[in-house]
């Protein structure tokens, strides 16, 4: 994409400054928002879009009340504009912002004299040494911001600095996993190996506080639906598992009628038998009474 022409210089000498840079004079409209130039190698661009993804799914889906830009002109002084000085921070992130704001580039003159709270540059050899040099003086000592990150391809090299009371850069300490803490992130940044963008290389990814990794709404996704998988294959099972007691229960209780059939004809057979031996007892008395009479006689 090309880049728009500055506005006329013979405005700009008359810019006058507040205390933290912001112009009081009128801003151009018309600031150049893109050099032209793509990032380095996809690595870079995915890298970039893989940590907005995860912080903005982290975050509800919807940049509210913060701004995340990637690729984009951080202007700052007219100065930059006179000299053609349109280097952009690879991402960054403003906090306290309304992030609905359609923005082409962030102007601090636009933006309430507000700068990045966190910014995070890809290194390649091209760009590495602007970027631990020069870059990072400009974000300590100009934009003052609390947290500046570095990552190299691969995330081979994670380097990371916070601002101290001393308004110096201190260097951050990883953890034993490789990640470097942002306290204005809120999450841990570090390496992962693993498919995005139908890749599998390692990612610079965010991670919670308690080292679970944030996932991106696809990787979300696909936990649901492994959830309820999961839970779809528990349910079949104790409804198996319902069909089979049933099943035995049944059993037992055709096994239990046929027994009690059983016994009811060995009852019946028995009442049979009895009826029987009282009817032979009751012809027999019935045979001596008679014997007995005859006898008397």
């Amino acid at each position: 994409m090309s880049a728009s022409t500055a506005t006329d210089p013979a405005a700009l000498s008359e810019e006058t400054r507040l205390p933290w840079g912001v112009l009081l004079s009128p801003p151009p409209s018309d600031l150049p928002y893109d050099d032209g130039e793509r990032m380095e190698s996809p690595w870079h661009a995915q890298s970039a879009m893989i940590l907005k993804a995860a912080y903005v799914a982290a975050h509800g889906g919807v940049m509210t009340d913060y701004y995340i830009g990637v690729n984009m002109f951080v202007y700052y002084s007219w100065k930059q504009i006179r000299n053609d000085e349109y280097r952009g921070p690879d991402m960054y992130f403003v906090k306290g912002v309304d992030g609905t704001k359609p923005r082409l580039y962030w102007a601090i003159w636009d933006e309430d004299g507000k700068y990045p709270d966190v910014i995070i540059e890809l290194l390649s050899p091209s760009t590495e040494r602007v970027d631990l040099e020069m870059k990072k003086d400009l974000y300590e000592q100009r934009f003052r911001t609390p947290e500046y990150f570095c990552i190299a391809p691969e995330v081979e090299r994670l380097l990371g600095w916070r601002l101290g009371p001393d308004m110096r850069y201190h260097s951050l300490t990883p953890n034993e996993h490789g990640r470097l803490w942002s306290e204005q992130l809120g999450f841990w940044i570090g390496p992962w190996r693993g498919v995005y963008m139908g890749e599998e290389r390692t990612w610079p990814r965010l991670f919670h506080p308690d080292g679970t990794l944030v996932l991106l709404p696809e990787e979300a996704e696909r936990q649901r639906a492994e959830a309820e998988r999961q839970r779809a294959e528990e349910l079949a099972a104790r409804a198996e598992a319902e069909r089979q007691r049933a099943e035995e229960l049944a059993a037992r209780a055709e096994t239990e009628r046929q027994r009690a059939e059983e016994l009811a004809a060995r009852a019946e057979t028995e009442r049979q038998r009895a009826e029987e031996l009282a009817a032979r007892i009751a012809a027999l008395e019935a045979e001596l009474a008679r014997l007995r009479e005859r006898s008397d006689r």
